[in-house]
C-alpha cells in the first residue's frame, strides 16, 4: 500500500490525523492505542463541508493537562515506555526530534531541555503519534508527497507576534521542497511539518498508482484566500505494470515543445533555461543547428506535462526571438528517482536516490550542495563528489526507515 498527500493547503497534525481516520481508520481504535501513552484527552470527529469537499475534523478535547510545558526529556520517556510498535515508536521520537533541535537552535536552549510550549500539550502529542499509528494501522508502506504550499502573514504564539511560515517550521523544512500560495496565514505548522518529512522522503508529482481511497483532513483556519483548509491522501497501490515486472521503470505521457533562432543574444539563453526550469519544465536543452542562409543558431527543445505547455510556450515566445514554436505528445520512461537524506562525512545532505531496472540503487549528489562544500572546504569538487557517493553507499541501509537517516 502507498500513499501521496497532497498539501495543496499545507499541512497539520490535526489535518493529517483527521485525513487518515477519513480514510477508515476507527476513532475508538487510535483512543485505546494512546491510553498507553497518555491520559487526559478526548477524541471527537465531525464532518465538515468546505467548498462542498467533505472531510473529517478531528478534536483533542484535553481535560487535565498537568503538563503542558513538557520539555523533549518528558515526551522522549512518555513514548520509549508505551507499549506502541517499534516502528511509531520510532517515527514519533524522530519527528519530536526534529521539532526539538528546531526549537533549541531557535531559542539558544540545550536540546533535551527545551520546552515545546504548543507542541508539547496533550493534542500535539496525540496529532503526531496518532498519525503514526493510522499510518501502521492503514498498511502504508510508502509515502509520497507534493511539495509543500506555505502561508505568509504573521500569527500569535506564546513568544509573541512572529512571521509566518514559523521559524520552527523553516527549520525542519530545510532541503524539502516548497512552493508559495495565496494564503495570508499559517498552513504549515511545525507538527505538520515534522509528521510528513518523518514519513517521506519523496516529494513530487502523484506517482503511477492504482487509487483505492481518498481521505481529507479539515484544518481549521480560513486561509485569506478563498482556499480551503484541507489535506487530502490517496491511498492506493503500485500499478500492475511495476508489480509484474518488479522493477522502477516509469512511464509518463510529456509534451515536447521546439523552435530554432538564430538572431538571439547568447546571454538570454541562461536566462531562459532557469526561467523554464522556474516554471516547471521537466528538462532543457540547447543542441547546435545551422539555419537558412548557412546561419549557425540553436534549438531550443524543452519537455513538460501537458497542464503547463502553455505557460512554456507563453515563456518562449516572450523570451526569445523566436516567431513560432512546434510541439507534440510523446510517451517516456524512466526510473524511479526520489530524494534521500544521506549522512557524510560534510553533514547530513541531499542526494538523488535512483533506482535500476534490477532493484538495484545508485546516488547522483546535488550539484549545489557539493559545489557549497568545495568552496567552504577548498577541496576539488570531484572529491567532494566521490566523498559523498562513498559515504551514501555505506551508510544507506534498504530496511531503514524511509532511507533517512535518524541520527
Amino acid at each position: 500500500m502507498i500513499a501521496y498527500v497532497d498539501m495543496f493547503s499545507g499541512i497539520s497534525g490535526d489535518m493529517t490525523l483527521g485525513a487518515l481516520i477519513d480514510l477508515g481508520v476507527p476513532v475508538d481504535w487510535i483512543k485505546e492505542k494512546l491510553s498507553g501513552v497518555l491520559e487526559g484527552f478526548q477524541l471527537k470527529t465531525s464532518i465538515v463541508y468546505k467548498h462542498h469537499l467533505k472531510a473529517t475534523d478531528i478534536i483533542v478535547d484535553v481535560i487535565d493537562d498537568g503538563s503542558s510545558q513538557r520539555n523533549y526529556k518528558d515526551i522522549k520517556a512518555l513514548i520509549k515506555n508505551s507499549s506502541l510498535s517499534e516502528k511509531v515508536k520510532e517515527n514519533s521520537l524522530f519527528a519530536f526530534k526534529k521539532i526539538a533541535r528546531a526549537e533549541s537552535v531557535i531559542h539558544g536552549k540545550d536540546i533535551e531541555t527545551i520546552h515545546f510550549h504548543e507542541i508539547g500539550g496533550i493534542d500535539s502529542i496525540v496529532d503526531i503519534i496518532g498519525s503514526f499509528l493510522c499510518v501502521e494501522y492503514l498498511g502504508i508502506k510508502k509515502v509520497y508527497a507534493s511539495p509543500i504550499a506555505l502561508g505568509s502573514g504573521f500569527v500569535m504564539c506564546s513568544h509573541g507576534k512572529i512571521p509566518v511560515p514559523v521559524p520552527a517550521t523553516v527549520a525542519i523544512l530545510k532541503d524539502v521542497p516548497v512552493k508559495p500560495s495565496d494564503a495570508t496565514t499559517e498552513i504549515v505548522t511545525p507538527t505538520g511539518a515534522a509528521i510528513i518529512t518523518t514519513l517521506t522522503s519523496s516529494f513530487g508529482r502523484l506517482p503511477e498508482m492504482v487509487i483505492q481511497k481518498v481521505g481529507y483532513g479539515s484544518g481549521k483556519r480560513d486561509t485569506g484566500s478563498g482556499l480551503p483548509n484541507l489535506l487530502r491522501i490517496i491511498l492506493g497501490e503500485k500499478s500492475a505494470d511495476q508489480k509484474e515486472d518488479g522493477t522502477a521503470i516509469q512511464k509518463e505521457t510529456i509534451h515536447v515543445v521546439k523552435t530554432n533562432v538564430d538572431d538571439m543574444n547568447p546571454e538570454i539563453s541562461g536566462f531562459l533555461m532557469e526561467n523554464l526550469f522556474e516554471n516547471k519544465a521537466l528538462d532543457v536543452c540547447y543542441v547546435p543547428v545551422q539555419m537558412k542562409k548557412n546561419r549557425p543558431g540553436i534549438q531550443i527543445e524543452v519537455m513538460c506535462c501537458k497542464e503547463d505547455l502553455d505557460n512554456i510556450i507563453h515563456i518562449i515566445l516572450t523570451q526569445t526571438t523566436s516567431i513560432g514554436v512546434r510541439y507534440h505528445e510523446c510517451e517516456r520512461f524512466f526510473l524511479l528517482r526520489e530524494k534521500a537524506f544521506v549522512r557524510t562525512q560534510f553533514g547530513k545532505l541531499l542526494v538523488k536516490k535512483i533506482t535500476n531496472p534490477d532493484n538495484t540503487v545508485r546516488f547522483v549528489p546535488e550539484y549545489d550542495a557539493a559545489k557549497r562544500i568545495a568552496i567552504e572546504k577548498k577541496i576539488p569538487l570531484k572529491d567532494v563528489y566521490s566523498q559523498i557517493l562513498s559515504d551514501a553507499k555505506s551508510h544507506f541501509q534498504p530496511t531503514g526507515p524511509n532511507f533517512l537517516d535518524r541520527d
